[in-house]
């Protein structure tokens, strides 16, 4: 019978494979991002590569969590709606922590948020936490629909990553691009 309750976790087997590869490729890749970065002179502030660039890694290592969650063999689903819901509310309290940082780096003279930045760094998160904690809920007593759910959540954070990140770098990129001294221009 509890073979029954799991089976519907086996047919994801391959969606997690790759979402959980694609997401720890991509932190590791963040991470060297951010090591070229450390070592070439921009002029960015760090409030600024707080607000924008850790939450890129967060979103990449909760895909990568909930991959590892729904591959795990186990013997309940409640177990994993569980954990689940963790990482939904971690997200959403997560989600509090970098409307902060987005804000203040807001007051910053050198980079102002606009209406892209709050949608891809605060808006779709916040969607795709508050759905894998709403479909985590539901799981046990209705796994298929809750799992496409958790699916797309998860796929959304994906995507939200490798946007911030190729916004980061980008933004990075041309700030670097920039006459040392604006004032001369």
């Amino acid at each position: 019978m509890q073979e029954a309750a799991v089976s519907p976790l086996a047919a994801w087997q391959n969606f997690y494979v790759i979402i959980g590869s694609a997401a720890a490729s991509l932190t590791g890749l963040m991470f060297v991002v951010i090591t070229l970065i450390a070592g070439a002179r921009v002029r960015a502030s760090s409030g600024g590569l707080a607000a924008f660039g850790a939450p890129t890694v967060v979103h990449f290592s909760i895909a990568l969590l909930v991959a590892a969650i729904l591959s795990a063999p186990w013997q309940v689903l409640w177990n994993a709606g569980l954990l689940l819901d963790l990482c939904g509310l971690g997200g959403v309290t997560y989600f509090v922590i970098v409307v902060r940082r987005v804000r203040r780096a807001r007051h910053q003279a050198d980079y102002q948020p606009v209406l892209e930045d709050w949608l891809w760094y605060t808006v779709f998160p916040l969607v795709s936490y508050t759905a894998l904690l709403v479909a985590a809920i539901v799981l046990p007593g209705n796994p298929a629909p809750a799992l496409f759910v958790i699916g797309a959540g998860t796929v959304l954070l994906l995507f939200t990553g490798i946007h911030n990140a190729w916004d980061t770098v980008t933004y990075l990129v041309i700030e670097r691009s920039q006459p040392e001294n604006k004032s001369q221009d």
